[in-house]
């Protein structure tokens, strides 16, 4: 039989770049997403069905699954690619900022995932893939709330992953370096109206480039590969780095005293 994979934030980016990749390899998908009537490309594929998904929708959340699964049977595996970024400056964020950040990349993933389990719990089988960042290693400034979700997401998975290993559940963990999408593209930076922070928020973004501008960056299509090859492993590995710049970024931490890692991230 075919195996079935849920994509969340099918539209664009990794998301879409997955859709197709799974789609090639002779999977059924169902490729979610807020908007599906603008999708043209997906919809008109063989073995993919195209279902309307907002994360911070609980209705839509179950239909799209119970849907999926009426039309495929299963699912097999699930990728939350569903995300949203939030730059800058912490102290001028507001309310709605910091809770659209979570309600997005945390407890639409959580949900999402939670409305998934009951039907490879029944199984007892499946892989769920969970999209994190470098940034939920590392976090660099003025990307508090962004990392903070994504820490939070990479507390999630590996938690999950102990928890659900005895009913041959997976849980994996994808950390994308910088990669040239609709998702970048669309970050969203939080206005500053505090001068205090404007010379090193102007600073910032220029290290920010220079540190890595010689590594290579991995496209949304390696993305798509990487999160392939976490979901037909058939290992117990947990995480798996996208791009030379993540992992620059995930050794600066992990290989350095912590006094050292402050100082070059503070340069």
């Amino acid at each position: 039989m075919k195996k079935t994979v849920f994509i969340t934030g099918a539209s664009s980016g990794f998301g879409k770049a997955s859709a197709l990749l799974f789609n090639s390899k002779g999977w059924n998908v169902i490729a979610a997403m807020r908007t599906p009537q603008k999708e043209s490309e997906l919809s008109q594929l063989e073995n993919v069905l195209v279902v309307k998904l907002d994360v911070t929708d609980s209705l839509s959340i179950d239909e799209a699954v119970k849907k999926g699964v009426k039309v495929f049977g299963n699912i097999d595996v699930l990728v939350n690619s569903a995300g949203y970024g939030l730059m800058g400056v912490f102290e001028a964020s507001d309310e709605i900022q910091i809770k659209r950040q979570f309600d997005v990349n945390v407890f639409g993933l959580m949900e999402v995932t939670k409305t998934v389990l009951p039907f490879m719990r029944k199984n007892k089988s499946g892989s769920i893939i969970n999209i994190s960042s470098f940034g939920g290693v590392n976090a660099g400034a003025f990307s508090s709330l962004y990392s903070s979700s994504k820490f939070a997401v990479e507390g999630f998975s590996e938690a999950l992953s102990h928890e659900l290993a005895f009913l041959n559940i997976a849980v994996k963990i994808i950390e994308p370096g910088s990669v040239p999408t609709n998702f970048r593209n669309g970050i969203e930076m939080i206005q500053n109206t505090i001068e205090d922070y404007n010379a090193e928020l102007a600073s910032f973004i220029p290290k920010f480039i220079k540190r890595t501008e010689h590594l290579s960056k991995a496209a949304a299509e390696d993305v798509a590969q990487t999160i392939w090859t976490a979901a037909t492993d058939e290992t117990v590995k947990l995480r798996y780095v996208a791009g030379d710049d993540s992992q620059y970024y995930i050794d600066l931490k992990t290989k350095n005293t912590e006094a050292e890692y402050l100082r070059l991230m503070r340069n």
